[in-house]
This record gives C-alpha cells, sequence and structure tokens, in this order.
C-alpha cells in the first residue's frame, strides 16, 4: 500500500473537484462523495476494510471539520490542546501532558484549519494581527499566534470544556469544595454578594465561575461579558451573552471589554458576569459594583486573594490615573467575597481560600480568611488530602439580612 498521507491527499484532490461551489453541500452528502471515492479506488490501493473506514473518518475531517484535531476536540479525557508547528502537538489528558503522534501534512494545511476556525466566530488572523482569541462550535476556547510573533510556525491553544457544564455537585465529588463551603457560598449569590474568582492558570477559574453563576435566581436577567464566550449558564430565560470584537480590514473598530461593560448597565441588568478582567476593564467593572450592581460575579489571574487586590489596583491605574487611595477605598466597598483556587502539584484542582473583603482602613484594605484549605499529607497514591476549614465568621452580613438569610 502507499503512504497513508499519499493516499489521503490524492482521494481529498478528487473529492474535492467534485465538491459544487454553487450551493452549500450538507455533511450526508460530503459524507457520500467520500465513501464512493474510496469505494472507486480502494482495491488498487489495498485497503482493508478497516483502513477504509478510518480513511472516510479522516478525509471528512479534513474537508469539513478540523482535520486531525477532530478526534481530540471530540475526546472528552482531553482538556487541552496545544500545536507548536506543524509536528509537535501536545495533549493534556486526565491532567497529565503527552505528545501526540499524529501531526499535520503542510503548513498550509494547518494555517487552512486556524482560518476555519478564526472565521467561524467572526474573527481574523494574519500576518498583520498575528493574535487572535476564539472559540469552537463546542465552546473550547482557542488561542492563536501567526509568524512573525512565533518563531516556530503557527501556535494554536485549544482548553476544551466538558459539553455537559460541571456543577457544584461535581466539584464536590472531585474534593475541590465541600458541602458547606457549596451552601455558604450560594447564600451569598442568591444574596447578591459581588464575588472575585482568583487563581493561576488552569486551576478552574471560569467552571467555577460557571458552577457558581448558577446559584443565581433563575428570574433574573443576567448579561455575560467575555473576550470569547465560554459561560455556560443553564435554565436562564433573560439571558443576555455578549463578547469583544477585534478590528478588522473591513474598517470594523474594536469592541473592548470595556464598551460592553457601560453598554451593559444600560440594558437593565440583574445581575453582570465578566468572564475574566485582565486590563482595564477592571475599573468599569468595579464602578458598576459599586453603583448597584449587586451580585456581579467575575475571574483574575492571581497567586493568591491579596495578590488579586494588588493586580486589581494595577489594572485599574491602566485604565485611569487615580489616587490609590481611591482605588482601594472602591475595591474594598465594590468586592465582598474573593474565592481563591489553586492547582495543587497532585494536579487536583481546590478552592484554597474563601477571603471577605472588610473596610479600606488607614491606607490598607483590611481582609478577614472566612475559609482555608489546610493541607494534611497524600495518601496511598500521591494524592493530596486536606480540610477546607472555617476560619473567621462572615462580618457583612447586611446583604444577607436584606435577603431573608
Amino acid at each position: 500500500m502507499k503512504d497513508r498521507s499519499e493516499v489521503r491527499e490524492k482521494l481529498k484532490e478528487l473529492i474535492m473537484e467534485q465538491i459544487t461551489l454553487s450551493r452549500e453541500m450538507t455533511d450526508e452528502e460530503v459524507r457520500e462523495l467520500v465513501d464512493n471515492a474510496i469505494l472507486q479506488h480502494g482495491r488498487e490501493l489495498g485497503l482493508t476494510l478497516k483502513e477504509k473506514q478510518e480513511l472516510s473518518r479522516e478525509l471528512f475531517y479534513a474537508i469539513r471539520r478540523l482535520d486531525i484535531l477532530q478526534e481530540l476536540t471530540d475526546d472528552p479525557k482531553v482538556t487541552e490542546i496545544m500545536i507548536n508547528g506543524i509536528d509537535h502537538i501536545f495533549i493534556e489528558r486526565d491532567g497529565r501532558l503527552y505528545r501526540w503522534e499524529k501531526q499535520f501534512a503542510s503548513r498550509e494545511k494547518l494555517e487552512d484549519v486556524i482560518q476555519q476556525i478564526v472565521a467561524k466566530c467572526n474573527r481574523t488572523v494574519n500576518e498583520a494581527s498575528p493574535i487572535v482569541d476564539a472559540r469552537l462550535e463546542n465552546g473550547s476556547r482557542v488561542n492563536i499566534v501567526l509568524a512573525p510573533v512565533a518563531l516556530n510556525g503557527p501556535i494554536v491553544t485549544i482548553r476544551r470544556f466538558p459539553e455537559k457544564p460541571i456543577q457544584m455537585e461535581d466539584l464536590k465529588r472531585f474534593g475541590a469544595v465541600t458541602q458547606e463551603v457549596i451552601d455558604f457560598l450560594q447564600q451569598l449569590v442568591i444574596a447578591g454578594y459581588n464575588i472575585f474568582i482568583s487563581g493561576g492558570t488552569g486551576s478552574g477559574k471560569t467552571t467555577f465561575l460557571n458552577a457558581l453563576s448558577n446559584f443565581i435566581p433563575k428570574d433574573e436577567r443576567i448579561i455575560t461579558i467575555e473576550d470569547s464566550a465560554e459561560l455556560q449558564i443553564l435554565g436562564v430565560p433573560n439571558l443576555v451573552r455578549l463578547e469583544t470584537r477585534n478590528a478588522n480590514v473591513e474598517g470594523c473598530r474594536e469592541i473592548t471589554m470595556r464598551d460592553l461593560i457601560k453598554s451593559s448597565l444600560r440594558m437593565r441588568p440583574d445581575r453582570i458576569v465578566v468572564g475574566e478582567v485582565r486590563g482595564s476593564e477592571a475599573l468599569d467593572m468595579i464602578q458598576a459594583m459599586n453603583t448597584g450592581h449587586d451580585g456581579s460575579l467575575s475571574t483574575g489571574h492571581a497567586n493568591s486573594a491579596a495578590d488579586m487586590l494588588s493586580r486589581l489596583e494595577t489594572m485599574i491605574l491602566m485604565g485611569m490615573d487615580l489616587p490609590l487611595s481611591a482605588i482601594r477605598g472602591q475595591l474594598a466597598s465594590g468586592i465582598d467575597v474573593i474565592v481563591h483556587l489553586g492547582r495543587l502539584r497532585d494536579k487536583s484542582r481546590k478552592v484554597l481560600q474563601v477571603v471577605e473583603i472588610l473596610d479600606y482602613v488607614d491606607g490598607v484594605i483590611e481582609t478577614s480568611v472566612l475559609y482555608e484549605f489546610r493541607e494534611e499529607g497524600e495518601d496511598a497514591h500521591g494524592r493530596i488530602v486536606g480540610t477546607l476549614a472555617k476560619c473567621d465568621p462572615l462580618q457583612r452580613t447586611e446583604k444577607l439580612r436584606a435577603a431573608g438569610l
């Protein structure tokens, strides 16, 4: 038999010649063309039945899906796909990194797949604008970096989310959080506390935000604001989803997180959920929290709850030159609780701290640790054992009382 990649490319050329450009062909019609081509040429190529079935799937994926990536995006155990050029593909499966044996046939094929991804979510990426955030149809987050920024070929990073959103019960089963903390946070969300979720890369911030947002009463109007839409809030009929837009060569101007947050305030929100704050939009988000939009939720990158406050100060300064005392005063009155997540050395993700933000006194934002994860050792399988211990009681109980809780 000839080289598998040669066979595939030859058949793909034959199929592409038959695909009509006069109308949009359905997936079933394309599958039929693929099967006919394999049927006609399978015997001369010496293919077994199993090889024909595999080739049929590969050809359909190459023409209508994401080529060799499709089987990875369909695999529920794969949580991350990292493509460093055409022949260095790494995956994260069950919390561990592996190098994948397959590779793209050519740089052009990888670039075709990239353009297919960005086109479907109305984004552009090219040499003039070589960095873009996008998403797949299944909600997976995609980051793309092209030349001249990426020196070793197109770089694509795909964060895959579960098709069925992870709920708090799932996180409890995984050992990420206790029932006591779940009940406590549920009361805070219902009562309209402003909650900020912090953590490092891969600590599960978006997953936790999604699970937490499902505690919002279903009769409220929720507006979600994200760079690339990922949240999967279920069962809320009055839901508005907003997503940023990059500037493009057609003259469409950029629409930023700041634009969307400002616009959302005129849309009569009960809750504003900001996927992640990374820059000057932190100023608009904190101002929203301070102007009657209680119950807002958001996430940010930080190594601890205290670090998150420092990072928010820096982000706000990126948006406006304000005195530090004014910024800290706004943070202290805007954010009620910070939930800090972490990824431990055994690759497990856990709630490490729940911190209450108190007052701004003598140049310092006072905080109180409500719950803290205390490590107690490792089990026989190397998994970290510990407890999410209760520390201080909640002091700012006004919202709970106002909600009758």
